[in-house]
């Protein structure tokens, strides 16, 4: 009787811990799933490389998605391009302290000095423009990343109207208090890296395609090293 008990209890430990396990599986597997498009082809910009400097100062962001060991996974429907390279980019700082604001959209993204462009505090943006309405399936921002930070009010936007004031769609947004005064967002703040952040477009239509932020955890500063735009070009 004694030994049935034991054999019962073991095969109820066992089932318990598998089904903890088959939850735990799911969890990571769904997490580490690629984003994007379901049956899509894999979305593979070229990475620069990594380059530390200084001591990062502490991070003291809510909800922060830690530094990533790899690149993300992405896909993006098939025929979709690279959009952004060497097209016109504007910003709300018409003298950026270091760069030009043309740095954004020529393909380099290293850390180093002369890959960047700083803009001064406070809300700032920085705009590309298509020169056509596209489909945007995919936008890939690489921030300042030779130091481990965060940019604070992230938002990113894409309309038909050059001025933002119509048509406007939001497709990423992190300002979790309002800080920014354009609405709460439920996108998670995250660290910087050498493999960026990709965002989801959706398939949304517009020609310009505008980016925001707020200073970041180790200055007040706007900085940006280059911003990838991705999609299919929209009928005439």
């Amino acid at each position: 009787m004694k030994s049935t008990n034991i054999l019962g209890l073991i095969g109820l430990t066992l089932a318990l811990a598998s089904c903890g396990g088959e939850k735990d599986g799911d969890t990571a597997s769904s997490s580490s799933a690629p984003g994007g498009t379901a049956g899509g082809v894999p979305l593979t910009p070229e990475l620069p490389p990594e380059l530390i400097e200084g001591t990062p100062k502490p991070m003291k962001v809510p909800n922060l998605i830690p530094a990533p060991k790899a690149a993300p996974e992405f896909l993006v429907p098939e025929g979709t391009e690279l959009l952004s390279a060497g097209k016109t980019v504007t910003s709300s700082d018409d003298y950026p302290i270091i760069g030009d604001v043309s740095l954004i959209t020529d393909g380099d993204k290293e850390a180093g000095e002369g890959y960047y462009v700083e803009l001064l505090d406070g809300l700032q943006w920085v705009q590309i423009d298509l020169g056509a309405p596209a489909e945007v399936n995919a936008l890939w921002l690489w921030h300042f990343h030779s130091q481990k930070r965060a940019y604070h009010d992230v938002i990113i936007q894409i309309s038909d109207d050059p001025e933002f004031k119509e048509g406007v769609t939001t497709i990423y947004n992190n300002d979790y208090d309002d800080s920014a005064g354009m609405g709460k967002g439920t996108d998670h703040p995250y660290v910087e890296t050498r493999f960026g952040k990709v965002v989801d477009g959706k398939g949304t239509k517009g020609q310009y395609v505008r980016l925001y932020s707020q200073g970041n955890t180790s200055n007040d500063m706007n900085h940006y090293i280059e911003v990838e735009v991705y999609g299919i070009p929209a009928a005439e």
